[in-house]
């Protein structure tokens, strides 16, 4: 029995037992498990970070050991596999000549999700035992299967207890050694494969998915090459291929950045001052949300689903029953999809409860606030809450900019008070800012962290001021790409641009989803709290005085048919005409050579320059926080790090002499600020750990 298999020492220590087992004339059969009820999570990938596995010859794991001592050894091997056999578990485990799981176990190659392939048979050995068709799907989009499915799939040969799993492995593995069951090397088998014709089209459709899906990225279509040479040229090539790949994948850029954004997301859960005091999170069982508009009802969908007990409070029975309606929907288009059945629906429902006043909120744990963005209106709200809420209750707004002091001005419970700043649709979008005061206690911010692990979001700790972080430093997202407008350059051809570089859509196209009464409300708090920096275009102002109000009227920068489909609208060159007058009349000859990198740069250096800031005035502690909260809260491209990482990947000295040039053609708007031009200056990484003295948090 040889315990887990993750991390190359292991595999060398391995890769000894095994010799040693093969040399003993008492061992007839080896079975390999791990310990305490798990197999193997896969590597550690700290080891691409290192670069540990430059250590290893190549080719040494998957084919001299792998290949040559397990699967071709004159003594069979099983795996007993139970919890996880991911990455590298499941291709030591695909090497064996048998496998045996429990009904929990988790089966998958999840390496694509790090910018690298499996580098150890696992392009050769998946297709082999389970299709191409599923290999495929189980390896471009990390998807792992649970026991059950991965023994109807053939991936495995049975499926037992936890208690029989070793003894049925054991059992299994002797029957192989004397020929009772038949003795399979998975990487020879063929039976699972299609004839070679249809194979290579399934291969080319996996192509172009990948490249309408994934459109910069590289590392899916080496995948499917390794596959592909496996499969035409024999499987030993397709390891050597796979071996070669893997190598090269490990030091690209784009693995660099997913290994920074597997870290970084899970970073987000520790809060200084927070998680490290040996505070335990209080319990939440039930929850009220004051509001059942889209936030509200989606706040209020998420929460049922994990299962907490939920009061929606509106004002009157019509927008009561309009708020459970929209709740109702949510929950059906699960259903549509397939993600819930009829009856985990009405479960769901049922935990439920609509009001049309306080009385029921004197046993709540945690009261979520998500009405619309006036100020006096929420002051009111909250002073009924101190009075009719428990004393610890959690006292959360959802206001995406308000200032939480003025919210809770007129309480005496500021220790509770808490941003729990939800991204639309809340029942979707994965990430949760979390807002405190520097009055909020830790121990409000320890049970929302503990709240958003239990409703699968990803949390981020930040300080207040306008805007919080995310939507404080994309501020200037849209007013960079206004600019640019007013100074001659084409709204498609920017959004064309921020969309090939990685965006799920360009700045217009957001302002028509968001709404241009949202888009000048919000324009017009920042240009109160940031008047040096900010650029104010007549653009969408013009616009709205037409009612053109964006997605919502069908019309905005783009035109919409019934189905919401959205193509260019040639009248708002009439707009863009007025509003380049207003600005002056001015347009750059030299923009209108700009490349797309150059309208990338343009648009998002300012976006890290008010990140810097961010980062400056310990609004957020980590940069790795606002790269999680670039990519989970406004679409930056997974696969570039986070906002701050990519700055950091063309170096700040680069991004500062570029905002300096720009700043002297076109105004403050581009001003690099102190915090980018010293760190420029010191040669240093914007990332870097800052001091935590002066933290607003």
């Amino acid at each position: 029995m040889l315990s887990r298999c993750d991390r190359i020492n292991v595999l060398f220590s391995l890769k000894e037992n095994y010799e040693q087992a093969i040399k003993r004339d008492d061992v007839k059969a080896i079975v390999l498990t791990g310990a305490k009820g798990r197999f193997s999570g896969g590597f550690d990938i700290n080891a691409f970070q290192k670069g540990t596995s430059k250590e290893v010859k190549p080719g040494f794991i998957s084919i001299d050991f792998l290949t040559d001592s397990v699967e071709g050894a004159n003594k069979p091997s099983v795996a007993a596999i139970d919890g996880l056999a991911l990455g590298g578990g499941l291709e030591v485990a695909m090497a064996c000549h048998g496998r045996i799981c429990t009904s929990t176990a988790q089966l998958g190659l999840p390496e694509l999700q790090l910018g690298i392939i499996p580098g150890m048979g696992g392009t050769q050995r998946l297709p082999r035992l389970v299709g191409l068709s599923k290999s495929l799907e189980m390896m471009l989009l990390s998807k792992p299967v649970k026991g059950e499915e991965a023994h109807s799939l053939g991936l495995v040969d049975a499926i037992v207890s936890p208690k029989e799993l070793v003894k049925v492995a054991r059992s299994w593995a002797l029957d192989i050694a004397e020929y009772r069951r038949p003795w399979v090397r998975s990487l020879y088998r063929t039976d699972k494969l299609e004839p070679l014709g249809e194979a290579k089209e399934i291969l080319k459709f996996a192509r172009l998915q990948a490249q309408k899906q994934s459109t910069n990225l590289e590392h899916p279509l080496v995948c499917i090459d390794c596959i592909e040479e496996g499969i035409v040229s024999g499987p030993r090539a397709g390891l050597w291929k796979e071996v070669d790949s893997s190598k090269m994948l490990q030091s690209s850029q784009t693995s660099k950045n997913l290994v920074h954004f597997f870290f970084a997301q899970r970073a987000t859960s520790k809060v200084s001052g927070v998680t490290d005091i040996g505070l335990v999170p209080r319990k939440v069982r039930k929850v009220a949300i004051v509001g059942g508009g889209l936030m509200g009802s989606g706040i209020a969908t998420a929460l049922i689903l994990s299962k907490y007990s939920v009061i929606l409070k509106e004002v009157s029975e019509k927008f009561l029953q309009a708020g459970i309606g929209r709740v109702r929907a949510n929950l059906q288009s699960r259903i549509k999809k397939g993600k819930m059945t009829e009856e985990s629906y009405e479960k769901t429902l049922s935990l439920l409860t609509g009001v049309l006043d306080y009385e029921q909120f004197r046993d709540v744990d945690l009261v979520i606030e998500a009405v619309i963005e006036n100020v006096s209106l929420k002051q009111q709200i909250f002073a009924d809450l101190e009075r009719y809420c428990p004393p610890a209750c959690i006292l959360a707004t959802n206001t995406s900019t308000i200032d939480l002091n003025l919210v809770g001005e007129k309480t005496t419970s500021q220790d509770r008070i808490v941003g729990a700043h939800f991204f639309s649709p809340a029942h979707i979008m994965p990430l949760l800012e979390i807002v405190r005061t520097q009055r909020t206690s830790a121990q409000v911010v320890l049970d929302l962290l503990d709240v958003a692990k239990k409703i699968h979001k990803t949390p981020i700790v930040v300080g207040n001021c306008t805007g919080f972080a995310v939507n404080r430093m994309f501020f200037p997202y849209t007013q960079a790409a206004l600019l640019l407008v007013d100074r001659g350059l084409d709204v498609y051809q920017i959004d064309r641009a921020i969309t090939r570089f990685g965006m799920p859509m360009g700045p217009f196209r957001l302002a028509d989803l968001v709404g241009f009464g949202v888009a000048v409300a919000t324009a017009l708090q920042y240009l109160q709290s940031f008047p040096e920096r900010c650029y104010k275009s007549m653009l969408i102002p013009l616009m709205l005085e037409d009612k053109r109000i964006g997605e919502a009227a069908r019309k905005g920068f783009y035109q919409y048919d019934d189905k919401r489909k959205a193509s260019p609208d040639p009248e708002i060159k009439k707009y863009v005409e007025q509003s380049r007058n207003m600005a002056g009349g001015i347009q750059d000859p030299k923009l209108m050579k700009l490349t797309d990198k150059d309208i990338v740069e343009m648009v998002f250096f300012p976006v890290v320059n008010e990140a810097c800031r961010v980062l400056d005035e310990r609004i957020a502690l980590k940069a790795s926080d606002l790269d999680i909260a670039s990519i989970m809260g406004m679409g930056f491209p997974h696969y570039r790090g986070g906002i701050m990482f990519w700055a950091d990947s063309l170096g700040a000295n680069y991004v500062s002499s570029r905002l300096e040039d720009w700043s002297k053609m076109y105004g403050e708007f581009f001003k690099p600020c102190a915090y980018l031009v010293e760190r420029a200056n010191k040669g240093e990484s914007l990332g870097a750990q800052v001091d935590l003295a002066k933290s607003r948090l």
